[in-house]
């Protein structure tokens, strides 16, 4: 196992900065800040940053794959028009408010299909779903009986879905195919004292990337669930991980500082791995 130094990419104060996505596209950046209700583009190229603030709390972004952007809100569902990255744009492709309950992490499968999660603002158990949305907004609950829907990703070869419940401190992995689950069985276990999972990340040799909240770090396991390498960063509140930059080998990392009492001095900020391995490239969402 080896540790591996950081840099700091976005200097920022995010109440709960979340859900950093590469937009090969555009050649940058996408994270948000969950509690702040703001999405953030940044491109490591020209350091140009833009924000745009929405009118709930958001809980992912992801590129889509006519241009713009889609968000998983509050209350549903929103797209934003290939202009609507500062200039209005938006629309709703599916809304179902229930009081109580707001969106979270979020990831675009192999077939474009975008996989929501939800959970209450209280982290209730059963409170939370893993829906499956398709582009012209059917939606299908995935999985049900959810406390904090976070981290998801599939394996270089789609046929594996990984899956994070926060507070079950387990990483799970499902058999994937045509947009169902079966087989559900634990990946990785994290130990008391180390944090719970929250979002993550899978590299193109199928290892998961897991970050820690309360935790200071990301982790790395295997496909065998073996840990082989670990990011210590100087913020407890780690969020999500993801590829991007040049031949999606620079990791970038989101964290926040909600809640703290003392927070460091860089908490909320972004961080980067440069050269930290091989990403996968990210699917837009097909709406």
């Amino acid at each position: 196992m080896t540790t591996t130094p950081y840099e700091v990419a976005v200097r920022a104060e995010a109440e709960l900065g979340e859900g950093p996505t590469w937009d090969a596209a555009a050649g940058r950046l996408l994270w948000i800040d969950i509690l702040g209700c703001r999405v953030h583009t940044y491109d490591p190229v020209t350091g140009r940053r833009t924000v745009r603030r929405t009118e709930q709390h958001v809980g992912a972004v992801k590129p889509r794959a006519g241009g713009g952007l889609v968000l998983n809100l509050r209350d549903g569902i929103g797209l934003l028009d290939p202009d609507g990255d500062s200039h209005g744009g938006f629309r709703w492709l599916h809304r179902e408010p229930v009081p109580g309950r707001r969106a979270n992490d979020a990831a675009v499968a192999p077939d474009g299909s975008l996989w929501a999660g939800t959970m209450r603002y209280d982290e209730a158990p059963g409170g939370g779903t893993l829906s499956r949305v398709t582009g012209d907004g059917s939606v299908e609950v995935v999985l049900d009986d959810v406390a904090v829907s976070n981290g998801t990703g599939w394996s270089p070869d789609g046929r594996l879905l990984y899956y994070i419940d926060s507070p079950t401190r387990r990483v799970e992995v499902f058999d994937h195919a045509d947009g169902r689950l079966s087989g559900r069985r634990t990946l990785a276990v994290i130990e008391d004292g180390a944090g719970f999972p929250d979002g993550l990340t899978v590299d193109a040799d199928g290892c998961v990337w897991v970050a820690l909240w309360q935790g200071a770090a990301v982790r790395r396991y295997t496909p065998e669930g073996r840990l082989d390498r670990v990011i210590e960063l100087p913020v407890p509140l780690v969020t999500a991980c993801a590829f991007g930059g040049a031949g999606l080998s620079d990791l970038y990392i989101t964290t926040a500082r909600t809640g703290l009492t003392e927070p460091p001095a860089l908490a909320g900020s972004v961080f980067v791995v440069p050269g930290a391995g091989k990403g996968l490239a990210q699917p837009a969402f097909a709406g």
